[in-house]
């Protein structure tokens, strides 16, 4: 089983990256939750360790969005000092509800993501294998903040990333 052939660190790096990749895209507009994040985006931010040190970590993007706003299609190349992935995405909304999938394609990970918006907020929770984690989303403009805190078990306790177009 290939889970097995990755360490828990770098699986959540991994999954952790797929959520932030996911959740970059999302806010409640009239034209569909995510009209507004079609194109590029760079960001910055850092990935906190259980031994409190920190790791800054550089992100791009590439969002293509479908079904009047309602669908999305990502690509995400995220790095930091000890780690490189590429993320892609696929996330639809029906209402509130969001849902989708995930895959880290350089090491064969897949995973499912689940969450609502209300407003500028989003609050998700992405799956993959043993490992979860939740992510909190507050959208203003062209900008976006992200938290993520994994659900124990890793070597990552949280990653904060900004975004802008």
């Amino acid at each position: 089983m290939l889970l097995k052939t990755i360490n828990h660190k770098t699986f959540a790096f991994v999954a952790v990256t797929a959520l932030a990749a996911v959740s970059f895209q999302t806010a409640a507009y009239a034209e569909g939750p995510f009209a507004r994040f079609a194109g590029h985006w760079r960001g910055n931010g850092k990935i906190t360790l259980s031994n409190g040190s920190h790791e800054s970590i550089s992100c791009r993007g590439n969002y293509a969005v479908g079904g009047g706003g309602a669908s999305l299609t990502q690509n995400l190349t995220c790095a930091s000092a000890s780690y490189k992935v590429e993320v892609s995405s696929t996330v639809t909304a029906q209402g509130n509800q969001l849902s989708g999938t995930w895959s880290e394609t350089t090491r064969g990970v897949t995973g499912s993501v689940s969450g609502t918006v209300s407003g500028n907020t989003i609050r998700a929770v992405v799956n993959g294998g043993s490992f979860a984690a939740g992510i909190g989303i507050s959208v203003s403009g062209n900008s976006q903040n992200v938290t993520i805190r994994p659900e124990g078990g890793t070597d990552i306790v949280g990653v904060q990333v900004s975004l802008r177009r």
